[in-house]
């Protein structure tokens, strides 16, 4: 396959952000060098923009003296005149989301994609199936479907796998074309979480021959952690990026000289280069080209999707880069019900090259007990849920539409069986069954041609295709952007020094960093409030924020008195390296917020106001008495 041209890839991924008609009349080259320069300068003039329009010469020190919500809104807009072509989000989010505002919660702990709205979740708990003998205890118990683990070789469901039964085809079918993604150039197989997707590709790759591990993180993650052990006891030689202080961009020189090929050396394949697009915790964005010079160097690329906004795989250029791996997540309903499931695509040429193995993960999708009408006492087992997949696909007169009302419709209503594939081959060799799993998939692909499929209305997943990614890209950048800005504009009072209340690391205000953001709090001491405080009090406030750990940081020397600052061991690297010969790498604890295509200025304004409150030097002091004194038990005697 052809590496991916940079040219034609710029002429893809250009936004046109300031200027949207083509360069006609010009040679591409002169284009392409016009369109960057034009970009570069429609950056450069948002970011001096957003820092010189919002509260400008203004420092605030006193959280009772910042503009009140509707003062900053009317300022934001000012600012960023477009926001109002957004609109859309907040009508859906007022029509489709009502629990939102009814809860009066901040959700900015989200990572993923939702499938379904609150509203459309509210019309299945109360539809005459779910409510007729056993209705649910709470709205959010009556998903469309469970989980149903399943103990399989991911090589054999891969190839002879197939689609598994209507409802979970249906879900797939709608996933791929959601993410713009051809099933006849990838498989796609649903995981537990993220954590089993990365798990189940470590457990696969033939790291015999192909030796490294090569991953691109700038923070902790427990899916990355549990691929890199994976790997390593399987012989993989791993390999991190470095990320340069302070604004947390990767380390090129360092990641170029490890991905780029000896001249000496003549290894077809070199081994796995994982890799996101953008930080899921501080919010910079990486460059596709990484990528392309993995590949003309004998990678094969792990492409983390995770961290992308909802419509970001439309502007990707799939056909371009082509990654071998592709993993990502969704979430039922946002603000609602997180759980849900991964997804991992694998390129179908690459396939072939994987090992067997018996690794754990991989699900499939199957209608929950109160759909099926079972007890509202029961547990909610594997072995249950193993009752219900096989209840769904072997009872002839299931009819799966009516079961699950509204939000699937069956285009052909004619009933059949639909076998689902390759559930019960934990611990068998491959060789020993491929014949007949690829009798049980011609069969079962012929039963659905025979008997039609479902249609899936995934409401949430069809209001981000409806809204575009100009609109939400948009939204999430004046948003981001703002609260990046205001929250730098929150000053301790009565220091000699400048004495900023928050430290924010990675990009600042920036046109193309992502929704999500890293910061910590100091007090007017420069002590750090530890982020598990700042996330309690904040949930206290009605507003969920997330936790990560900063790591593969790179220090130069003249940062050398930061490096001693800002870096820590968690009491989780204390442990290992009291435990293990492995010398463990010091970290920055933060806070981190992600917005969704749903967040509002609201939302970010809350938080804003939230932050502002470490002001007051007592403010922590006032919080935890007031919550002793409201939680106090009155004893009688």
């Amino acid at each position: 396959m052809r590496s991916p041209d940079p040219r034609e890839a710029t002429r893809v991924f250009f936004d046109g952000c300031c200027l949207n008609h083509i360069f006609r009349g010009q040679e591409p080259d002169q284009a392409i060098v016009k369109r960057r320069s034009t970009s570069a300068t429609c950056h450069h003039d948002f970011a001096a923009t957003t820092t010189s329009s919002f509260f400008p010469n203004t420092q605030f020190t006193n959280h009772e003296s910042i503009p009140s919500l509707q003062e900053s809104f009317v300022q934001f807009i000012k600012t960023y005149p477009k926001y109002s072509e957004t609109a859309q989000v907040d009508q859906i989010r007022a029509r489709e989301y009502v629990h939102l505002s009814e809860s009066n919660h901040v959700c900015l702990d989200y990572i993923g994609v939702g499938l379904f709205s609150q509203t459309q979740f509210q019309s299945i708990s109360k539809s005459p199936i779910a409510s007729s003998s056993h209705p649910p205890s709470r709205k959010s118990d009556c998903p469309v479907f469970g989980i149903s683990y399943k103990s399989v070789n991911l090589r054999s469901q891969l190839l002879h796998g197939g689609d598994g039964c209507k409802l979970e085809s249906a879900i797939k079918k709608r996933i791929m074309d959601f993410l713009k993604i051809s099933q006849n150039d990838y498989s796609m197989v649903f995981t537990a979480n993220r954590t089993s997707a990365f798990k189940l590709v470590a457990e696969s790759y033939p790291f015999q021959s192909s030796r490294k591990l090569l991953t691109v993180y700038d923070h902790e993650s427990e899916a990355i952690e549990t691929m890199i052990n994976t790997s390593e006891k399987r012989g993989a030689c791993v390999m991190a990026a470095d990320f340069k202080w302070p604004r947390l961009r990767i380390h090129s020189a360092k990641l170029k000289k490890m991905i780029v090929r000896k001249k000496q050396q003549q290894q077809k394949h070199r081994g796995l280069f994982v890799f996101p697009l953008q930080s899921r915790i501080t919010g910079t964005s990486y460059s596709y080209q990484w990528m392309t010079m993995a590949q003309e160097n004998g990678w094969h690329v792990l492409l983390d999707a995770c961290a992308l906004r909802p419509k970001d795989m439309d502007s990707f250029g799939l056909s371009l880069f082509r990654p071998d791996f592709l993993i990502c997540s969704f979430y039922k309903v946002f603000g609602e019900n997180p759980t849900g499931f991964g997804c991992l695509l694998v390129k179908k040429s690459t396939v072939p090259n994987l090992q067997a193995s018996n690794g754990a993960g991989i699900v499939s999708l199957v209608p929950t007990k109160q759909v099926l009408g079972f007890p509202e006492d029961s547990s909610g087992t594997d072995t249950e849920l193993e009752q219900i997949s096989k209840f769904v696909t072997n009872q002839d007169s299931m009819d799966i539409s009516s079961t699950l009302s509204s939000p699937i419709t069956e285009k052909n209503k004619q009933n059949g069986n639909s076998k689902e594939g390759d559930q019960k081959d934990a611990g068998l060799k491959e060789n020993r069954h491929e014949d007949s799993e690829r009798r049980e998939s011609d069969e079962k692909n012929k039963t659905g041609d025979e008997h039609g499929s479902l249609n899936i209305e995934c409401r949430c997943l069809d209001q981000v295709g409806s809204l575009g990614s100009n609109v939400i890209n948009s939204r999430g950048r004046y948003l981001i952007n703002w609260l990046v800005s205001s929250l730098m504009k929150l000053q301790h009072p009565n220091r000699l020094e400048k004495a900023s209340l928050v430290t924010i690391y990675g990009p600042k205000v920036k046109f193309d960093r992502g929704p999500a953001l890293a910061f910590d709090i100091f007090d007017w001491k420069g002590e750090k409030v530890e982020p598990v405080l700042v996330q309690k009090l904040a949930d206290r406030n009605n507003i969920s924020l997330g936790r990560a750990v900063l790591s593969h940081i790179w220090f130069s020397e003249k940062y050398e008195v930061e490096k001693q600052t800002f870096l820590e061991r968690s009491d989780k690297d204390k442990e290992t390296s009291r435990t293990k010969s492995k010398k463990a790498e010091p970290g920055i604890t933060v806070v981190t917020v992600a917005l969704t295509f749903l967040a509002n200025f609201e939302d970010v304004y809350r938080l804003w106001a939230f932050v502002a409150q470490f002001l007051d030097a007592d403010f922590v002091e006032k919080e935890q008495w007031r919550y002793t004194a409201l939680n106090q038990k009155t004893i009688e005697v």
